[in-house]
């Protein structure tokens, strides 16, 4: 909003100042808007240069956090007799924070609404993810509730999507999360709509409706060329609907948190045959 203040007012003193000296019509057009554009573009470099100065400091924040819980993982996978739940609360607490972290981390974006109109709608995106991942879903469906010219998140991200149709559902409105689906699933071409076509043919599945779940996955195969919608889709067709399955589309669907995902699985360590311990 400055910058646009900001070049208004410059493009206006480059008139007057045209004007003073007598500058031909051409030379104050030419001013006005040389005036406009000018700043708009300078102020505009400097505004991105700082963002994406702290959009890399919050990539490299949540990298390093995702870099401990993984090597946590690792350590447990080959470490036999380990405690399976004890490491799913430790990894759900260390993501915790880390998400904790970085939806703190967000309010170093404040300053820049003044300066960016998409900012604010930038902010609330994050926001969403990060509440979304910590399963506050009141902030959730208020920020999904929100959406306006200059507020609200930016639906442009499969993962966005999903989540408001995610919410939709669980809140109880299949009809709404069935409409948001086709209005927004055309934008994503290729396989980028992918975990959209999962979720919703998911969804058909949890009403009852295997057949409309089946046709829209005929489609989606060929769209996206998934495996795991094909497999989906044989399955359904061959009224195998019990082996439904959406486990191929891994941590995004399990990030919806719509199924629980699988436990992770320990290393077997086998003894050398000198009689040594099998496990």
């Amino acid at each position: 909003m400055l910058t646009l203040l900001i070049s208004i007012i410059i493009s206006a003193a480059t008139v007057t100042a045209c004007t003073v000296y007598h500058v031909s019509s051409g030379g104050e057009i030419f001013g006005g808007i040389v005036g406009l554009l000018i700043p708009q573009f300078s102020i505009g470099y400097l505004v991105r240069k700082k963002i994406v100065a702290v959009q890399e400091e919050l990539q490299e924040t949540l990298a390093n956090g995702q870099k401990q819980v993984n090597r946590k993982i690792q350590l447990f996978q080959t470490r036999p007799g380990g405690n399976i739940k004890q490491l799913q609360r430790q990894i759900e607490g260390d993501q915790k924070t880390i998400i904790t972290h970085a939806l703190a981390f967000t309010k170093r974006f404040e300053p820049f609404k003044k300066w960016n109109l998409l900012m604010g709608r930038q902010i609330d995106s994050m926001r969403l993810q990060f509440s979304y991942q910590l399963k506050d879903f009141a902030t959730v469906d208020k920020l999904l509730a929100s959406g306006g010219l200059f507020t609200g998140p930016i639906m442009m991200e499969p993962m966005m999507v999903a989540m408001k149709i995610a919410r939709q559902y669980k809140n109880g409105d299949a009809a709404g999360a069935e409409k948001t689906f086709k209005r927004r699933v055309k934008w994503f071409r290729g396989n980028r709509g992918t975990l959209l076509y999962g979720l919703m043919s998911w969804i058909y599945m949890q009403q009852g409706e295997a057949e409309k779940a089946r046709l829209l996955l005929a489609k989606a195969k060929e769209i996206t060329g998934d495996k795991t919608l094909a497999s989906n889709w044989e399955l359904l067709s061959n009224c195998k609907d019990a082996q439904f399955s959406n486990i191929g589309l891994g941590d995004e669907w399990y990030g919806l948190y719509l199924e629980a995902p699988p436990a992770p699985k320990q290393q077997r360590m086998h003894g050398n045959a000198h009689g040594g311990r099998r496990f």
